[in-house]
């Protein structure tokens, strides 16, 4: 005869086991997501993209002081200052993809000799997530402004953050090269700086000096 009892008591032994695992899994997903969600931003907040939705979202009818006065309301933002904040926010971008790649390397070895701890390691992937993201948003914005924008608009952008970079480093390499003093090359004449009194210590040796053999011929 088969003992029943006997049979129930690992089951029931077996489904204790499965129950905690699978609440233990889920209490830690859980405590995970909440720890993610309070990790601080790996980046300042993307003014860029605020300002670009703001704009989007700037509704004329929600201002009603112009009511009665027989002014017209405000018109809507054209679209090519929107093409023109977008483009911004495209800029904005290509410098937190390019911070990301060149952080990451390094990153990745600190993370490994434990230099650094994981909660640095869940804030850059999750940067690097809200980065996929915010690209994707900026496709799909540029194509619905223009079809196929998506695809060229990043380049563009590209071109305008190096046209933006390239002059500024060619403009202070030409103000060296000119011999106009920069703020590092200033010498004490140019910068109303007093002269340097380097040799006093050696006037005052000289000095002293006299004077002792003036004591002695008076003593003579």
């Amino acid at each position: 005869m088969v003992n029943w009892l006997t049979l129930a008591v690992p089951f029931a032994y077996l489904g204790v086991l499965l129950g905690s695992l699978a609440t233990f899994s889920s209490l830690y997903r859980k405590r995970k997501a909440r720890k993610s969600l309070s990790l601080e931003p790996w980046f300042p907040p993307h003014t860029q993209r605020d300002i670009y939705f703001s704009l989007l979202h700037l509704d004329p009818s929600a201002s009603n002081d112009n009511k009665g006065t027989g002014k017209k309301p405000p018109s809507s933002v054209p679209d090519s200052v929107l093409k023109s904040a977008l483009l911004r926010r495209a800029i904005e971008d290509i410098k937190r993809v390019m911070a990301l790649r060149t952080q990451k390397g390094a990153l990745a070895m600190l993370l490994q000799r434990g230099s650094v701890g994981d909660d640095l390691w869940q804030r850059f992937l999750r940067a690097e997530k809200e980065m996929e993201d915010e690209v994707r948003d900026v496709v799909a914005e540029a194509n619905a402004y223009v079809p196929g924008w998506g695809q060229t608009i990043f380049q563009s952008a590209n071109e305008m953050l190096n046209n933006a970079i390239f002059p500024a480093a060619s403009t202070t390499t030409s103000e060296e090269g000119s011999g106009v003093p920069t703020p590092a090359t200033k010498t004490p004449e140019s910068s109303g700086a007093p002269p340097s009194v380097a040799g006093s210590d050696d006037d005052a040796v000289l000095v002293e000096a006299d004077e002792q053999s003036a004591e002695k011929k008076g003593k003579k």
